[in-house]
């Protein structure tokens, strides 16, 4: 997990940051991109593409990482993604978890084939939450950050049942959709 970030360093990289999103897929709520400079690479707990970790195991390793790391993050909202459309709406996440990260990163290493307008030199990896721990880092701090709001907006539509399909389209997602319609947080264009 450690060869993207080794190379970088080899290569006279000083501050490498990953970035990943979580949230491309789902019929509702927002896309969240999450930046991270990891200044260790010493965990006790496992550190992976968060779609093959356990709720738990994401919190424990998102704790961790905090405690690690510089962390910018990026929130983009239904409204912007119907606008824009759900690429462009990543970009933009990324770009904003860009702006609000404490620290000018050098190197961004980029999950899956993304090309931002930022001021520094980029790779996109395919499948880099499961070749680089910077970007497997950045993918638990998006996805915890995107279910705890997902959560929140549970308590707000409870009949939606957020907290259990976290926005996807599972079968109890179109059901409530077929019986109380769409929200405010869904994504008109994904239902259609």
């Amino acid at each position: 997990m450690l060869l993207w970030e080794r190379k970088a360093k080899a290569g006279g990289f000083k501050c490498i940051a990953g970035f990943d999103e979580a949230g491309r897929g789902p019929l509702a709520g927002p896309v969240v991109a999450a930046c991270v400079v990891l200044n260790s690479f010493d965990f006790t707990v496992r550190v992976d593409d968060s779609k093959k970790l356990t709720a738990a195991s994401r919190e424990r390793a998102y704790r961790q990482i905090l405690e690690k790391a510089h962390i910018g993050v990026g929130i983009v909202f239904e409204d912007t993604i119907e606008q824009v459309n759900i690429h462009q709406a990543t970009i933009l996440a990324m770009e904003h978890a860009y702006f609000n990260l404490p620290v000018l990163p050098d190197l961004l290493l980029i999950d899956g084939i993304i090309k931002l307008r930022l001021p520094a030199q980029q790779i996109s990896i395919i499948k880099g939450d499961q070749k680089s721990l910077s970007i497997a880092s950045a993918s638990i701090v998006a996805k915890v950050i995107r279910d705890r709001l997902m959560l929140f907006y549970d308590k707000v539509f409870p009949e939606y049942c957020f907290r259990r399909h976290k926005g996807y389209g599972t079968k109890m997602h179109f059901d409530a959709i077929k019986k109380y319609g769409i929200s405010e947080l869904h994504r008109r264009s994904f239902l259609s």
